[in-house]
């Protein structure tokens, strides 16, 4: 009789990043600027891409489908988020909710695996350069991406199936700025345990996977530059790999700090700090990242300009 008497909770609470009204309007500015930006960078980095046939490589349209995924899980977060900042009503339906986990959700899968394309990409470039243009052609670069795209919005639809089984009658608010999946699976009423097995079970596949073929394929190109006798050789192998391994470095290690690492550790802020970063600040840098020393992009952003 006690199940029957609950009511299943349809709408949600988002918390936010602080509940100080002070903090509102500034939170509020800081962001706007930042998705602004973060726009602006990639949806410019795309426009670039597709305006100048010679970027109409394996490297730049890799480059193009980070800077869309980026601009997509930015797109998932960021909105909701401003909005709430100004609005005293910070509800969020289900069907939103769910929504909204599954973009973001699908549009990190896919960045996992761009990035361990890239990765092959440049091992291809700088071990076997000879072989380059037959092994990475555009049609096989299409072909990856078109794989990363489809396990990436494919994988996280068995999660928001299996969501459909939770039920929700505890507490309807979420102490979050957005619909993070175990944040859901800590307000259900439903035993949330096969759910956060399966979780585990294919993000541990999928980040495993990728960052192993990221690590294999760096390490067979720093034996390759290493073995370079010239030392301006050297130099722009490291160049052209820099900016991939920092974009490498802080999206899995953000990774690690929030799902790998014991959440007992964090405190709820530090929590939020590492998905704000994760969620935000990562497909800001990002665009900047690939392309403040990249002399293609910025000549090709010259010509544009002077036209």
């Amino acid at each position: 009789m006690m199940e029957v008497n609950k009511t299943q909770v349809t709408e949600f609470v988002l918390s936010g990043l602080t509940d100080l009204p002070g903090l509102q309007v500034p939170l509020f500015l800081v962001f706007l600027v930042i998705y602004l930006t973060t726009m602006v960078g990639n949806l410019g980095l795309i426009f670039l891409i597709w305006k100048e046939p010679h970027l109409h490589t394996p490297m730049y349209l890799l480059l193009g489908s980070l800077a869309f995924a980026d601009a997509c899980s930015s797109s998932s977060v960021t909105p909701k988020m401003l909005i709430n900042f100004l609005s005293k009503n910070h509800m969020i339906s289900l069907v939103e909710c769910i929504t909204q986990f599954y973009i973001f959700a699908s549009s990190a899968n896919t960045e996992c695996f761009l990035l361990a394309v890239m990765a092959y990409d440049h091992y291809v470039a700088l071990c076997n350069p000879l072989l380059y243009p037959v092994v990475m052609s555009n049609v096989y670069c299409f072909q990856l991406l078109g794989v990363s795209y489809i396990i990436g919005f494919l994988h996280p639809m068995m999660h928001v199936g299996l969501l459909f089984r939770l039920t929700f009658c505890k507490s309807n608010v979420i102490h979050y700025f957005y619909c993070e999946i175990l944040q859901l699976f800590k307000i259900s009423c439903t035993d949330p345990g096969v759910n956060m097995l399966l979780i585990f079970i294919f993000s541990v596949l999928v980040q495993f996977f990728t960052f192993v073929t990221i690590i294999v394929s760096y390490a067979h190109v720093f034996f390759v530059i290493l073995k370079m006798k010239f030392e301006k050789g050297r130099s722009k192998a490291f160049s052209t790999c820099s900016a991939h391994l920092l974009s490498v470095s802080l999206f899995y290690g953000t990774l690690f700090l929030m799902y790998v690492r014991p959440r007992s550790d964090l405190t709820e802020n530090q929590d939020k700090m590492y998905s704000v970063f994760y969620t935000i600040i990562i497909p800001l840098l990002n665009p900047f990242i690939y392309s403040l020393r990249n002399k293609e992009v910025i000549g090709a952003l010259r010509k544009i300009i002077n036209k």
